[in-house]
């Protein structure tokens, strides 16, 4: 549902950028429309780094995402982190152009348990 809204990160860093924030903003205001549904925040890293290092950088990164939603007024309790670290990219190639793609946090919209 939000595949469009993945946020994306630098190497090596946690921190949502600005450019990345209106992503976090329309999942929010989804999430304010519909109070029965919870989400979950998948992190992503690209394959260079140890995979504990990369393990704890995805979450970090899921992390970040979730503190952003937080801050748009969601609850944390709506929102739960897991960290792939580098073991789901998004494109299997080695080269900058595929790690920008698999540095990355996604969204997965939790439908209610009556749905």
């Amino acid at each position: 549902m939000f595949a469009g809204e993945t946020v994306y990160f630098e190497y090596d860093r946690a921190n949502v950028k600005a450019s990345e924030a209106d992503k976090v903003k329309k999942v929010a205001e989804f999430l304010k429309g519909n109070p029965l549904h919870d989400l979950a925040v998948e992190g992503h890293c690209d394959e260079r780094g140890t995979e504990e290092y990369n393990r704890a950088l995805g979450e970090r990164r899921a992390l970040a995402v979730r503190e952003a939603l937080v801050s748009l007024g969601i609850s944390g309790s709506r929102v739960t982190t897991t960290s792939f670290g580098e073991d789901q990219p998004s494109d299997p190639g080695h080269d900058d152009s595929a790690w920008s793609k698999n540095r990355r946090g996604e969204f997965i919209i939790l439908l209610p348990a009556n749905q």
